[in-house]
């Protein structure tokens, strides 16, 4: 009965914050609006990421739907990643959210 009680004490939208919450997570959902992004271009664009955290938060984001990983096969074979449906839901709401500051 208490975990039913702690439950539905929780904000609606912390779920969502800690969905993106992390150091590289906001700049990767970021640079995805523009369309498909790939590992090598991500570690290009934000100094002082590491191949590790990168590849963590990649991994998180997929896990949580918000991106989707996609094999291109073509030479040399490379890995994209783009916001999935549920990620593209999200801009809407980040777009509210801008609108407050």
């Amino acid at each position: 009965m208490n975990e039913r009680i702690e439950a539905d004490n929780t904000c609606p939208a912390e779920q969502l914050l800690k969905t993106l919450s992390g150091k590289w997570k906001p700049q990767i959902f970021r640079m995805a609006l523009d369309g498909p992004v790939r590992f090598n271009a991500l570690l290009r664009a934000m100094p002082g990421a590491g191949k590790q955290s990168v590849a963590v938060a990649l991994r998180e984001l997929e896990e949580q739907g918000i991106l989707d990983k996609t094999t291109i096969k073509l030479k040399p074979l490379h890995i994209e990643y783009s916001l999935s449906d549920k990620g593209r839901l999200l801009v809407a709401i980040f777009h509210q959210l801008e609108q407050l500051l």
